[in-house]
């Protein structure tokens, strides 16, 4: 496993970070198991390849397995697998409006404007359709 940033099974990365967290990169053998750190209430991991169990279900390739801060999970890993293991404290409310989230209101309601006034640029190599927002 590679520790990318924060902190995680003793190991902290040098990556500066600006809360609690820990993003680890594992790679696995078939029959490995693993618990989470813990000491977060956020905990996630994505199988980026391969199949893994967690709770007697089976997880694959492009799955994210959301744990909140179950201290106790622990993953198998089914097959050749790779994981991205993560988690941190929560960041607070988020508000969603299509493809804008914040964590004010009024932020949203200021992309909403800008993106029906043609503010916000299109990706350069995306730029021909420019889609309306949601009714």
């Amino acid at each position: 496993m590679r520790l990318i940033a924060g902190e995680a099974y003793g190991m902290k990365s040098p990556v500066r970070t600006h809360s609690p967290l820990f993003y680890l990169h594992t790679e696995w053998q078939p029959g490995a198991r693993l618990a989470l750190p813990g000491g977060h209430r956020e905990q996630a991991a994505y199988v980026a390849r391969g199949e893994v169990e967690y709770g007697g279900q089976t997880y694959v390739t492009g799955q994210l397995l959301v744990f909140g801060d179950d201290t106790d999970a622990v993953i198998t890993a089914h097959t050749k697998s790779t994981l991205m293991i993560f988690g941190g404290e929560p960041l607070g409310e988020r508000h969603i409006f299509w493809n804008f989230v914040s964590s004010r209101k009024e932020r949203i309601e200021q992309a909403k404007a800008d993106w029906a006034a043609g503010r916000i640029p299109l990706p350069p190599e995306d730029n021909q359709e420019w889609i309306p927002l949601p009714g």
